[in-house]
Formats: C-alpha cells, sequence, structure tokens
C-alpha cells in the first residue's frame, strides 16, 4: 500500500498534466500508472503470461471519471502495430473483458496481436439488462450513449504510444447491438477516432426499437389473464408451418423478403384441431410480423419479425423454462429509467405504454441515444450524416442476421438505403459502407440452435483489414454454420447488399 502511495505521487510530483511518459521496452508495463492524462485514473498496469491462444500481455486498469471503467491489453512481443476497440450489449454494465468469440470480444484482437480495449459504459449493472444505474442520471446515460467509447478510444491511443513508442497504424472498433448503436455514433459524431468500423446487427433506434417496438411484442403476447400466449411450446410448430410457407430448405429461409406469411391460414378450422393455431395466437403472429403502428395505422417502426426468425423467438420472446424470455424485462427497465424524462421510476409496466401518446414523448432521449431514426410521419429512416467518416477515409463493414428477432433487420436495410440516398446511389454508398445479410442468423449470432449461424461463422474483421489497408473491398462474406461436434453444415457466400450473385471476393 505504502509503495502504491508514494507512486501516486512521484506521478503527480514528476508527470506533467496530459504528458505521455513512454515505456521504453514491455518490462516497463509498470510505468504506464506514472502517465497523467485529463479526468483518468490508472489503476493498475501489470504483465499477464501466455495463456492457451492469447499472447503474453500488458493489462492497464483504469476508469474515466467519473465512471467509465476500462481494460486495455497490450501484446508484448509481435504488436502488429494497430489498435482494436470493441462495443459491449445491451445497457452494459459489466467489463467483460474475457467474452468469448468475435461479437463485442476484445481477445479476437488480441489473438491477431492488435492492442485491444473495452469498457463497461460508465455505470455497474446486475446484469446487462440492468437499468437502475439510469434512474434520474444524465451523466451516466449520456456515457452510456456516447461519451464511453470516444473517452476510452483517447486513453488507449494515449497507452499505445506510452507504451511502445509510436502511435497505432490503424484504429478499429467492432461492436454489436447496443455495440452497433456504438458504431453508428462512433462513425457519425467522432469520425476521426477509427479508421474501420465494423457494425454488426446495430440497434440504431435504440428508442424507436426498445420502447416501441419491444412493447408492442410484449403487449401482442400479453393476454387477459396477464399470461403469455404463444409460449415455448408452441414455437417448433410455428417454426414449421412458417417453414412449409417459405418454401424453406433444411428450415432456412434465406431471405425473409421473398417469404409472404399469412398467419391467417395457420389458424385451426375446428376445435381440437392439431398441428394449427389458435385463434389468439394467430392474432399475436398477425401483430409480431407486421410490427407497430398507431391507431392511425401508421408504422412506428419499419417492420416486424422477419419470417425464419422463429427458432430464435425462445431465448428472446417467449422463454425457455425455467429461464424467462429476455424481451419484457429489457424494455421494461428501458421505459421505467432511460426512455423518457423525466423517468416514471420502477412502478411503469410495459402495458401502460401508449402507442398513440408515447412515441412523441421518446424525442428528447432518441437526441441523446440514436444514430438514426424511424419518421412515422415520411415513412423511413433519417439516418445520422456520415460524410465526415467517409471524407477522411473511414471504411464501414455492416452485417446482420436475417434470423435476429430483436433487432429486425428491416430497420439496417431502410437505414442504409436511406444512407444511399444520401450519398447519391448504391455505388457511391458502397465506397465507404457495405452490408451484408446473413440468412438465419439470429442477434448477433448469439444463438447456435436449429438453423442459426454463430457470429463466429463470419470475418468482418479480415474484409475490413484488407479494404482499410490494401484497398480492397469486400464483395461477399463467408458465413459458415457448424455441427456441434464442429463440422461444417453449411456454407453460404454473402454478397454485399443488394447483390444476390456476386463472384468471389
Amino acid at each position: 500500500m505504502r509503495q502504491a502511495l508514494l507512486g501516486g505521487v512521484a506521478a503527480i510530483l514528476f508527470t506533467a498534466l496530459g504528458q505521455v511518459v513512454p515505456a521504453k521496452a514491455a518490462a516497463d508495463c509498470g510505468a504506464l500508472v506514472r502517465n497523467k492524462l485529463d479526468n483518468v485514473n490508472l489503476l493498475s498496469a501489470v504483465e499477464v503470461p501466455a495463456s492457451g491462444d492469447l499472447p503474453a500481455y500488458c493489462r492497464v486498469l483504469g476508469y474515466v471519471r467519473p465512471a467509465i471503467n476500462f481494460e486495455l491489453r497490450l501484446p508484448i512481443e509481435g504488436w502488429n502495430g494497430k489498435f482494436y476497440m470493441v462495443g459491449c450489449g445491451a445497457f452494459c454494465g459489466m467489463l467483460e473483458s474475457d467474452r468469448p468469440g468475435f461479437t463485442n470480444a476484445m481477445n479476437f484482437g488480441l489473438r491477431r496481436r492488435y492492442a485491444a480495449a473495452t469498457m463497461d459504459s460508465g455505470h455497474w449493472g446486475a446484469n446487462s439488462g440492468d437499468g437502475r444505474w439510469a434512474f434520474a442520471n444524465p451523466v451516466a446515460e449520456a456515457d452510456w450513449a456516447w461519451r464511453a467509447v470516444t473517452e476510452t478510444a483517447r486513453v488507449g491511443r494515449a497507452m499505445v504510444k506510452a507504451y511502445y513508442g509510436t502511435e497505432q497504424k490503424h484504429a478499429y472498433f467492432a461492436g454489436c447491438s447496443t455495440g452497433g448503436r456504438m458504431a453508428g455514433v462512433e462513425a457519425s459524431r467522432f469520425p476521426a477516432d477509427f479508421d474501420g468500423i465494423v457494425m454488426g446487427a446495430p440497434a440504431l433506434d435504440y428508442t424507436g426499437l426498445v420502447a416501441t417496438f419491444f412493447a408492442w411484442l410484449v403487449q401482442a403476447n400479453t393476454g387477459e389473464d396477464g399470461k403469455p400466449i404463444v409460449t415455448s411450446e408452441r414455437v417448433p410448430l410455428i417454426q414449421r408451418l412458417v417453414a412449409q410457407a417459405c418454401h424453406a430448405q433444411d428450415g432456412l429461409v434465406e431471405d425473409p423478403h421473398a417469404c409472404n406469411v399469412k398467419p391467417a391460414t395457420f389458424q385451426c378450422k375446428a376445435a381440437g384441431g392439431h398441428d394449427c393455431l389458435s385463434t389468439a395466437e394467430v392474432g399475436v403472429l398477425e401483430k409480431w410480423y407486421a410490427g407497430p403502428k398507431d391507431s392511425q395505422g401508421r408504422q412506428l417502426y419499419p417492420g416486424g419479425l422477419p419470417p425464419g426468425s422463429e427458432a430464435n423467438w425462445p431465448i428472446w420472446l417467449t422463454g425457455r423454462p425455467p429461464a424467462n424470455a429476455v424481451i419484457p424485462f429489457f424494455v421494461r427497465d428501458f421505459l421505467r429509467y432511460m426512455a423518457f424524462e423525466p423517468d416514471p421510476g420502477p412502478g411503469y409496466e410495459v402495458t401502460q405504454f401508449d402507442f398513440d401518446r408515447d412515441p412523441p414523448r421518446l424525442a428528447r432521449m432518441a437526441a441523446l441515444y440514436n444514430a438514426a431514426t424511424w419518421d412515422p410521419a415520411r415513412g423511413e429512416v433519417v439516418p445520422a450524416d456520415l460524410s465526415a467518416f467517409a471524407r477522411r477515409g473511414g471504411k464501414l463493414v455492416i452485417w446482420h442476421g436475417w434470423g435476429d428477432p430483436i433487432v429486425t433487420p428491416d430497420f439496417t436495410i431502410a437505414w442504409y438505403e436511406a444512407l444511399a440516398r444520401k450519398a447519391g446511389g448504391i455505388e457511391k454508398l458502397q465506397g465507404f459502407a457495405r452490408l451484408f445479410m446473413i440468412p438465419g442468423m439470429d442477434h448477433c449470432g448469439i444463438s447456435a440452435d436449429n438453423a442459426s449461424v454463430t457470429e463466429t461463422g463470419i470475418d468482418p474483421l479480415s474484409a475490413l483489414e484488407a479494404w482499410v489497408e490494401q484497398g480492397t473491398p469486400p464483395h461477399a462474406l463467408l458465413a459458415t454454420k457448424r455441427r456441434p461436434d464442429g463440422g461444417t453444415q453449411w456454407q453460404r457466400r454473402i454478397c454485399a447488399w443488394p447483390d444476390k450473385s456476386c463472384a468471389a471476393p
């Protein structure tokens, strides 16, 4: 303790405000805590030996005031000269430094000898769906909305220069879901932070998605007795009926837009029928596939659940006993603590959301959180401006699963097409941003069940590196669905939207 205190005093006495003190070699990992950065507390810097497929690295822990906790991992040997930062999912609230796979996982970059970084978005939560931290807390909301990523990137750049004695050659960001929203915020508000961005299943219109769309899903499936109408036991039947209606091979709906599902055709013709649905169940599906509307019939969020996403409903919509569904609890906390100003608080229930009165009340927080917004009056997405990111040569690779029942793919496509109109056409947009739609993939590739593709079945980072560093734009991504034993079940070449007949990348 005494040594730590002396070290802190030495930092105050001998380090000028904002000065970066270079570490001469890997042995100087511990010296990084002597750096003083504006509004940053560096807590520790220690060497971690190589383990498994991870190289030895210098681990730096700290926080940006008041509460953005971060971790940096700097390869001791073989640094590739680049910086890699990841976002986080849902409301974040945890420092998931050892998250597996690719999605929001810093070790994906560390394995490739990147200097890697992650953060908790500026608060602590019991889990990523815990929204209590935001109750009457505008500072924490701003940290989660935009400040956590750009501030951590600032610290990352300084620590890279201090440790290696030189700045990174390139900086990349990768995030999915809320991390995808963070990617959109970075590209539009802080276009100089990163040279390339991987944006997965982006929750760009967070207020429209989590408040309006999720409330619609929950209310549609709540019976008069307060219990769910469509339950997890009924999902396999619904999945089979939709696959038949869509003429899906092996249960995989390649393109939901080519499938016109009519739930009324699934309804039982007589009481006690088998392999059919009740009138109440059909009513839920009609609302789920159509998406939210107000009393005048205006679409409040583009589209609804994509046909072919049914295999992925249990986690998000119906629950998988004994586990409850995620969406009802997630939207509840968002509405209680994050969606409105002022916050209604813990007494608010999702069933109180009014689809005529409440969507306009989201505008204030939408301006803080969103990287794009659906305009019901115009019936189109209004995207944030990415022109500065494009002008400085930034590249954006977007990926989204067709089987995503939480951040629905229709918004991403509508946003991308709105960007194309602003850019002067799809070809001009593809000069800096390309979209890849992956059949069957669940939200961020989280589920490996049934027809889903896991997020590790694609590699958008390699495609982005080739684009940024070699000027080779990705014409396609290779998506792989693996069997439980690790073998390949199928592979698809995913063309850059809207192409459906691309050649080899």
